[in-house]
């Protein structure tokens, strides 16, 4: 759900966004800007995590690393 917020900006920065963006596209920018910004929160890397694991090519990518994590080691 949307939330509305007031905030303070430097004039330069606010006269450099309103040349470039779209007067619609303000909001949508800003929040954007804001997201790339700010850390992912645990959730979203768990699930980025378990996502990556069932892509085909990472494992085949770890099989082929597995002769030179034990290559050269005495058993």
């Amino acid at each position: 759900m949307p939330v509305r917020l007031n905030i303070i900006m430097e004039e330069g920065v606010y006269k450099r966004l309103k040349r470039q963006v779209p007067a619609k596209r303000l909001s949508a920018f800003i929040n954007e800007a804001v997201r790339t910004k700010l850390r992912p929160d645990k959730s979203t890397l768990d699930a980025a995590y378990k996502a990556a694991r069932m892509e085909a090519w990472r494992n085949t990518l770890s099989k082929d690393w597995t002769l030179t994590e034990t290559e050269g080691w005495p058993e």
